[in-house]
């Protein structure tokens, strides 16, 4: 039978200790943090900035459940001012584009909630780098460690709204990034590359021979030839890699080296974009591989954009806040109330669609004249508030139809008038 062990014993157990890595190395004498590749290395950076604009700039709503098919928006809740305004100096396109970058790049991000001056609620972003989960609690942490330049400080977990992804046995996600490592090591070689190339000139691969006459090496002379060759010409750190170097003793140089042509390196560049963008799930054209996009895919992968890349980013959201947030708020019946991602005009088409489909789906006109005007910035008219009703437009059971001009009768005049029509001449004459 299930439901049997209680709580506090499985919280006992032992909290795994594992250390969290946030460290790449991508050469041997170059390492760098998650944050320092996405400010360098362009695919990451647009990717992940692709992300948080596209999440920030949507609106995030609180509504209350009436019942099964009753829902009501709430904008006056604490809550629902608190996400137009977080804080006193954070606005709320800044504070979803931190949380949804801070994810992207480390798996986990950081809200504490806090009072203002006046006493009002508020949320703070904290960078993830600063902060550790902390406690032997392995199901959630109990408190959070931020290290500052002045400091520590324990923040207490009721405190503190936690998105996390998976991490297997820690209680913390892993990072995009970690996947890509062999992916960036190798663009950042190539990278490297390039540019010495672009400043010391052709840059070869090779092997050196010495002609059977030449006067015999010395151990010494040897190793000296050697250290110095690696010192200056070999390797992507040498001081004049990729320069010409000088030869002595009749020795020659034989060439075993590609072309930058050859070693394709537009094509490598794009395949990091793409490698990039699909361990975030993003569709390529989306940011700006438009190798194989055509008009009518790329309006579906907009679509495609919203359901399935950036869906499950919002519902991971709205699930965190219902958890951690409302019941701060709403600690009688929490369940009654959650929020949601305004998606709706990012999910309709183009005005002229947008205008079809209403207007079959209504049966008529549906914006009055002077809602039209105000779409065009111009200001309302007299009488401009009603809507206007097409004569052959009506409803089943209208009491007020609008009537239509009778018919004029046999012999009568189209004007309506009661004076019949003369006859002809010759009936006259009859």
């Amino acid at each position: 039978m299930g439901f049997v062990q209680s709580a506090g014993a499985v919280q006992s157990l032992s909290r795994p200790s594992i250390p969290v890595a946030r460290r790449i190395d991508l050469s041997p004498w170059v390492v760098m943090d998650y944050f320092e590749i996405w400010r360098r290395q362009p695919s990451v950076r647009r990717t992940v900035s692709f992300l948080g604009r596209n999440i920030a700039q949507l609106g995030l709503h609180l509504f209350e459940r009436k019942g099964d098919t009753d829902r009501q928006r709430l904008t006056d809740h604490p809550l629902a001012v608190l996400f137009s305004r977080p804080n006193n100096f954070t606005t709320r396109y800044r504070f979803f584009n931190s949380l949804v970058c801070d994810f992207a790049i480390y798996d986990c991000a950081y809200w504490w909630k806090v009072k203002g001056g006046d006493g009002s609620r508020q949320l703070l972003h904290l960078p993830a780098p600063l902060v550790t989960p902390k406690g032997d609690n392995w199901l959630t942490p109990e408190v959070f460690e931020v290290v500052g330049t002045k400091g520590k400080r324990l923040i207490p977990a009721a405190e503190v709204l936690y998105f996390r992804g998976y991490g297997g046995a820690a209680d913390a996600g892993v990072s995009p990034l970690e996947s890509l490592r062999q992916v960036l090591r190798e663009d950042w070689t190539a990278s490297e590359m390039r540019d010495q190339v672009m400043r010391n000139g052709a840059r070869h691969s090779g092997y050196l021979t010495r002609p059977n006459d030449a006067p015999k090496w010395s151990d010494g002379a040897r190793e000296r030839f050697k250290l110095e060759w690696q010192t200056r010409y070999a390797g992507s750190a040498a001081a004049d890699a990729g320069g010409t170097p000088l030869l002595e003793d009749g020795m020659t140089f034989t060439a075993a080296s590609q072309t930058a042509k050859e070693l394709q390196y537009i094509e490598g560049r794009k395949l990091t974009d793409e490698e990039v963008a699909r361990s975030y799930f993003i569709p390529p054209p989306m940011i700006g591989i438009l190798d194989h996009a055509t008009f009518s895919n790329i309006t579906e992968q907009h679509k495609m954009l919203y359901q399935d890349t950036l869906g499950p980013w919002l519902s991971m959201i709205q699930d965190e806040v219902a958890l951690q947030l409302i019941p701060d708020f709403e600690p009688v019946h929490p369940d009654r109330f959650y929020v949601e991602f305004n998606i709706r005009e990012k999910l309709t088409g183009s005005f002229e669609e947008r205008a079809g489909v209403m207007q079959q789906a209504i049966g008529g006109p549906w914006l009055t004249i002077n809602e039209g005007r105000a779409m065009d910035n111009r200001p309302p008219i007299d009488g401009g508030d009603e809507l206007i009703r097409p004569l052959n437009v009506t409803q089943n059971g209208d009491q007020d139809p609008i009537p239509a001009e009778e018919q004029p009768a046999a012999g009568m005049t189209p004007t309506g008038g009661g004076e019949p029509e003369p006859e002809d001449d010759a009936e006259q004459e009859d």
